[in-house]
């Protein structure tokens, strides 16, 4: 069992890399789209910022719920 909760460790880190990935890369070679205020003026750095640290904290979670162990585990 541990194998497979090092997979789901591994899976979520991966999920998480490529969207704070994403954020720098949009940060680095388009600082413009960062400046567009798309929703009740407030920057999409700083939505996508926010959207990061929901996602840590949902993948957290997700993590958790996961690698709960069973009755067969026991």
């Amino acid at each position: 069992m541990k194998s497979g909760i090092s997979r789901i460790g591994l899976t979520l880190f991966t999920l998480y890399l490529f969207l704070y990935g994403g954020f720098v890369l949009l940060n680095t070679f388009s600082p413009e789209t960062m400046e567009a205020t798309p929703f009740a003026g407030i920057n999409v750095a700083i939505l996508y910022g926010f959207g990061l640290i929901v996602s840590a904290f949902v993948f957290a979670l997700l993590y958790g719920f996961l690698s709960k162990p069973t009755e067969g585990d026991k």
